[in-house]
């Protein structure tokens, strides 16, 4: 690969790296169990934790709704850009500002959160459209499992960070757990912005046409834009199957990830040995996706995924029975051994459904969905757990998700049918 071209994959890639920090220091490990213990102490168990799902589910519906129209008015003229670095700041500062917080002030903690998970996802939308500005189409997968890879080690290594902060305050000059914790959410909106300049010192952006100056007749052409979109996918049956089918359970998978740790809080598991069992699965998962891929060339696609989402129905019915920290370590593990292969296949298997032509057209589509999925299941699994006044019937009702998403996955044809 020439030098020029090499260096704005790396830079495209570096986006990856500087952002999944959020993804988990922030969301799958620190904030939910701070959030509790700190900020919202004076709430019980059970309402801190409907505060944290409900807080999730704002922001993905915030970006089901307008995610796509931004999506496709970005694609209009050359604005990803422009677009993934309000959202980038916007996460970047929402993170930081936790710093400030004091003890108590829940409210403002939860919108801080919210406003940096719009971030997060939102700049994601337009992160993965990039990929074509840096990339031809023989490239692009091998271009994609190198941000996937670096999102990986990036997230991975800063986690690895603040928690020893956290378990060791003293080496790094700091008082206690609860300034370790602080300095880490400020540690990420450092490492987010830093590394994400690369990007947009180095990757030139594409554009098929000239926005137009009038502003609501450009929101009119985009709205246009994902009417037909919707209307392509659905003359392609097995497409428009998958799609629901994966927004379902995605939601499940990707809910695990941002309520775990909350509802270890609430079940009485020591904060320590949850932040422990999160590097675990960290570890555990880069691998496990690579032999995940193995598998689904031996025994196929919707198979490999079968077991995937299987194991994810027994993972909801184990947690909700769920006691000792050993039994969480066991659960992490198992979650970092399906995580990452469920969401490499998916892909994968899609690509297999849509019409010659039409990727980029679907995969905008597929990405949506998957960006926007974190909807039904924290809200799902949070005002369960209020109504009955017991967690564990929270986590049980990711089964509404499991179940139906497998279902309709069977439901998909081998083959196109007619139209």
């Amino acid at each position: 690969m020439h030098y020029l071209k090499r260096k704005k994959v790396i830079s495209w890639a570096l986006y990856d790296w500087a952002n999944s920090a959020f993804a988990t220091t922030v969301m799958a490990g620190f904030f939910p169990l701070f959030f509790k213990s700190f900020w919202a102490a004076d709430l019980s168990p059970v309402e801190s934790t409907t505060v944290i799902g409900t807080t999730n589910s704002l922001a993905g519906l915030f970006i089901v709704l307008l995610a796509p129209i931004l999506g496709a008015y970005s694609d209009l003229g050359k604005l990803k850009k422009k677009f993934l670095a309000f959202f980038a700041l916007l996460g970047v500062l929402s993170t930081g500002y936790l710093y400030f917080i004091p003890q108590g002030d829940w409210i403002i903690a939860a919108s801080l959160y919210a406003l940096a998970v719009i971030g997060f996802s939102g700049g994601n939308i337009f992160y993965d459209s990039l990929i074509v500005s840096v990339s031809e189409q023989d490239q692009r997968n091998k271009v994609s499992s190198l941000g996937f890879s670096m999102g990986y080690l990036g997230g991975g290594l800063l986690f690895v960070i603040n928690v020893l902060m956290y378990l060791n305050p003293a080496w790094f000059g700091l008082s206690s757990e609860i300034e370790a914790i602080l300095w880490s959410f400020l540690s990420v909106a450092i490492w987010w912005a830093v590394f994400s300049l690369p990007l947009f010192m180095s990757v030139e952006e594409k554009s098929n046409a000239e926005i137009s100056k009038n502003f609501f007749k450009t929101i009119s052409e985009a709205f246009k834009v994902v009417v037909s979109t919707l209307r392509e996918i659905k003359k392609h049956k097995r497409a428009a199957l998958f799609l629901l089918a994966y927004w379902l359970y995605i939601d499940g998978v990707d809910t695990i990830v941002r309520m775990a740790t909350a509802y270890g809080s609430d079940i009485g598991l020591d904060t320590s040995s949850m932040i422990k069992a999160l590097l675990l699965t960290q570890f555990i998962g880069f691998p496990a996706t690579l032999v995940f891929g193995i598998f689904a060339d031996k025994i196929g696609f919707k198979k490999i995924l079968t077991i995937g989402i299987s194991i994810y129905i027994l993972i909801s019915f184990y947690a909700a029975y769920m006691t000792t920290a050993l039994e969480f370590y066991i659960l992490a593990g198992t979650v970092g051994l399906v995580q990452g292969g469920i969401q490499a296949i998916s892909r994968s298997f899609f690509s297999n459904l849509i019409p010659m032509n039409k990727e980029a057209q679907f995969f905008g589509f597929y990405n949506l969905v998957g960006k926007s999925a974190v909807f039904l299941g924290p809200v799902l699994v949070s005002w369960v757990a209020l109504m009955f006044g017991n967690p564990r019937f929270g986590i049980l009702s990711l089964l509404f998700l499991f179940v139906p998403g497998l279902v309709l996955l069977w439901m998909v044809p081998d083959k196109e049918l007619p139209q």
